[in-house]
This record gives C-alpha cells, sequence and structure tokens, in this order.
C-alpha cells in the first residue's frame, strides 16, 4: 500500500463535505482507481481499530469521514445541525411515509410543513412532484448521503428511523435522570 496515496485519499475525504466516489477523488487527483479503493479498504480497517471519534463510511459507491454516532451529540453541542428540529419532524415522517401527499403531511402536522418542504426541497433531501392538486413528496438520495444511511427500501428505512428515536427518547431520560 503506497502511504503517500493513502494519506492523499484521507485527507481528500478529511476535507469533502459530501460523500465521494472512487470515480470522483480520481477525477480530481488522476491516482489510478485501483490504488484508491485499496486506499480507502486500508483506510476503513484503519479506522474501524482505531480508538479515535471519527470513521469512514460507505454509502452506495461513495464515502465520507464523519464523526461517530457514538459522539454525534457532543460535536452538535459545537455545532448545530443545518436543520432545525421541527423541519427534521417533518422529514422523517415524509421518510417515514413516503410516497406521502403534502395534503395528508398537513392534516398530520399542520400549516407550518409547507415552509419545511421548501426548505428540505432546496437542500435537496426530497423531491417534490405534481400530483393532481397537490405534491407528492419522496426522499432523494441527497438525503441517504446527508445522513449516512445505506437502507433503501421503505421498511428498512422505517425501522432505521425508530431505532433512532428510541435512542434519543432513552437519551433523554438518561439526561433527565
Amino acid at each position: 500500500m503506497d502511504e503517500v496515496v493513502k494519506k492523499q485519499v484521507e485527507s481528500i475525504l478529511f476535507s469533502a463535505s459530501t460523500p465521494i466516489s472512487v470515480k470522483e477523488i480520481h477525477e480530481k487527483t488522476g491516482i489510478e482507481s485501483s490504488a484508491i479503493s485499496g486506499a480507502l479498504r486500508s483506510l476503513r480497517k484503519d479506522y474501524e481499530t482505531r480508538d479515535t471519534a471519527m470513521e469512514i463510511v460507505r454509502i452506495g459507491k461513495k464515502y465520507i469521514m464523519q464523526i461517530s454516532q457514538t459522539f454525534s451529540d457532543t460535536s452538535k453541542m459545537i455545532s448545530p445541525p443545518a436543520i432545525d428540529d421541527d423541519a427534521l419532524k417533518t422529514l422523517t415522517l415524509i421518510a417515514f411515509h413516503q410516497p406521502i401527499k403534502q395534503s395528508n403531511l398537513r392534516r398530520m402536522a399542520g400549516e407550518k410543513i409547507y415552509d419545511h418542504v421548501d426548505f428540505l426541497s432546496d437542500l435537496g433531501l426530497i423531491y417534490a412532484k405534481k400530483y393532481r392538486s397537490t405534491e407528492l413528496l419522496r426522499l432523494s438520495p441527497r438525503f441517504f448521503e446527508y445522513f449516512g444511511i445505506e437502507a433503501r427500501k421503505p421498511e428498512d428505512i422505517r425501522n432505521f428511523l425508530l431505532e433512532k428515536i428510541a435512542q434519543q427518547v432513552t437519551d433523554q431520560e438518561t439526561k433527565n435522570e
């Protein structure tokens, strides 16, 4: 394993704000795709065995360096999430019920969802497609990249969200004790 290539790939992952593919790394650096793939395998293994708060995650055909779930709450104290809690709740409802009519979402969560849908659509996290007199909402591929979710089937997405909600409830109960 060429240590220089490995360090170059690591620096790219560190500085990338979104997941990046082997092809994109190759296009930016000229490093052979096979060398990049080898470096990624080696780096993922290194980060799995290190005692560190960082991890390298594969999302589909892309990779990202991120803070591990164990330490994500700690980092949020310094850097608040880009999506406020109300918009995140709307996004969760869309993810849980997709595809969902915007009119049904409004009945579930109220008028405020119109602003949330515009905001989430601007972030590229959801698609809104005209459907009769309303819009049909569903997750975009960017949603999965943004949250580091590999699940694609609706039931897997629901299970992922239920696990996250259960963990938040447990964390909140522990905090209140």
